[in-house]
């Protein structure tokens, strides 16, 4: 039965276990990956909607299922620029 979801989100569908190398496919730093599901965990917990369907109830877990799917990244604010001497 087609569900109108990629295979990756079908996949999560069901899992409570993703694995790091999965994650990491997305996001190519862990360093980055912890800032990423840190984030977008917050913004959950205060009310935003998932960008997936999860049968998760925790914030940082959806925040992990939506990276692994590729619906969340992360994006390093502009490097300051120096201070002229």
């Amino acid at each position: 039965m087609l569900t109108g979801r990629t295979i990756a989100e079908e996949e999560l569908s069901y899992m409570t276990y993703i694995s790091r190398e999965r994650l990491l496919r997305q996001e190519k730093s862990l360093y980055r990956l912890v800032l990423a599901t840190a984030a977008r965990a917050n913004q959950l917990y205060e009310g935003a909607k998932p960008f997936i369907e999860a049968d998760a109830k925790k914030p940082p877990t959806i925040a992990l299922k939506e990276i692994a799917c590729g619906k969340v990244t992360y994006k390093s604010a502009d490097k300051p620029a120096k201070a002229s001497e």
